[in-house]
């Protein structure tokens, strides 16, 4: 029993840990992006995120440690997937550099990010946010906590990217750069295939519908 539960608070605080020092790097950021002229949009409703959040760490706690802190009998499974879910939002985090955010600050004028996994996806970062909260409570039997906060997060994240795609089409070249991108799921052909029908487009070889 002393086992799990040293397990779960590694894997618990190790997260949070994590989750501290991205806000650090989001306020460093923040100022930054804020000097180039940023402006921030969704401010009424990213309290209610980070509500989410803090709740969705208090809940997880919770449940699983009134079940022992039992790990899930799919840990071998799960936490190489957990790992690989790190290692995208590592990418993505690194991919925007300075201007990754938790806050939606958008620079006028500017180029959206095309690099990183922004070659196959428009919101890699929302990805790994839905598949953390469904898979962090799962390797330790918090079913609970996964269901209720991934309902949650879906609502939330229906408003906030509703709100930062109108920002992003109407202030950079969102629109244009990632009109062939899907939101969350890639497609099975590539980017050069993308490129191959923007040509064909440009040529006039294809037709856009009325």
């Amino acid at each position: 029993m002393g086992g799990m539960i040293v397990r779960f608070w590694f894997v618990f605080l190790a997260v949070a840990g994590m989750r501290v020092i991205e806000l650090r790097l989001a306020k460093r950021n923040e100022q930054y992006v804020k000097a180039l002229g940023a402006r921030e949009f969704g401010a009424r409703h990213y309290p209610l995120i980070v509500l989410m959040h803090v709740g969705f760490f208090l809940s997880l706690a919770v449940e699983a440690l009134r079940k022992g802190a039992r790990p899930s009998r799919r840990w071998p499974l799960l936490f190489p997937l957990f790992l690989v879910v790190q290692g995208l939002r590592v990418w993505t985090i690194g991919s925007l550099g300075r201007f990754w955010n938790t806050k939606i600050l958008i620079v006028p004028n500017g180029q959206v990010v095309k690099k990183g996994p922004y070659r196959w996806l428009r919101h890699p970062n929302y990805v790994v946010v839905a598949l953390e909260i469904a898979l962090l409570p799962l390797l330790f039997q918090a079913p609970i906590t996964a269901l209720v906060f991934s309902l949650l997060n879906a609502f939330l994240l229906s408003i906030r990217i509703a709100v930062e795609e109108r920002a992003l089409a109407a202030l950079t070249d969102y629109r244009e750069a990632f009109r062939e991108r899907p939101r969350f799921l890639p497609r099975l052909r590539g980017e050069a295939a993308i490129r191959k029908m923007r040509q064909a487009e440009s040529s006039g070889q294809i037709k856009n519908s009325p």
